[in-house]
């Protein structure tokens, strides 16, 4: 007979990996792009819009691929809600450039394409880098920023909870229907009584 701690130490017997295992699609993955600034609008009302690009297959974003445009400032409000309301260190944004938005200055200050360009590599790395964290993946802030066309600033904060991925699910189903079978659920609405 073998000692049991030798047994439990020893490297498990795997198959060779082939070629489909080395260049197939990773098993999970999470891509985030930031490109293609644009600026619009006048004088004060002037701003520059990016794409952020996500393509994914975990399985708890509800889009595989995803397509939005947003601004400086929404990536601001999901740092601030993610500050708020979880309980991960948020990295820190590319800075304000506030010494650039100075009415004397001789350049086109935050329009310049320098640093346009060098915001949007701080804002892919930002991205990237909150994504990758497995709680800010379940914050449902971060869902509406990567896959919604519009961020609902009244929105509730809570979990994004995932659909059962069979019906033998309990766990799943049960956060989905908290009201186990056979049981009455209580409607809060107020009911109305006739004469």
């Amino acid at each position: 007979m073998s000692d049991p701690t030798v047994a439990d130490t020893r490297r498990l017997n795997s198959k060779p990996q082939d070629l489909t295992d080395a260049y197939g699609p990773p098993s999970n993955f999470l891509e985030i792009d930031v490109y293609d600034p644009q600026t619009t609008g006048v004088g004060r009302n002037r701003f520059t819009t990016y794409e952020v690009r996500m393509q994914t297959n975990l399985p708890i974003f509800k889009l595989k691929d995803s397509v939005v445009r947003r601004r400086y400032s929404d990536f601001e409000w999901l740092k601030n809600e993610l500050e708020r309301d979880s309980k991960i260190v948020v990295p820190p944004l590319p800075g304000k450039a506030l010494k650039r938005q100075l009415p004397f200055r001789g350049d086109e200050g935050i329009f310049e394409d320098s640093f346009i360009e060098e915001r949007r590599v701080g804002l892919e790395q930002f991205i990237n880098r909150l994504a990758g964290h497995p709680l800010a993946q379940n914050e449902r802030c971060l869902h509406m920023f990567l896959q919604d066309e519009s961020i609902d600033r009244n929105y509730i904060p809570g979990k994004v909870r995932h659909s059962p991925r069979d019906e033998n699910d309990v766990y799943s189903a049960h956060l989905l229907n908290p009201t186990p079978p056979g049981c009455l659920a209580l409607s809060l609405e107020p009911t109305l009584s006739l004469p």
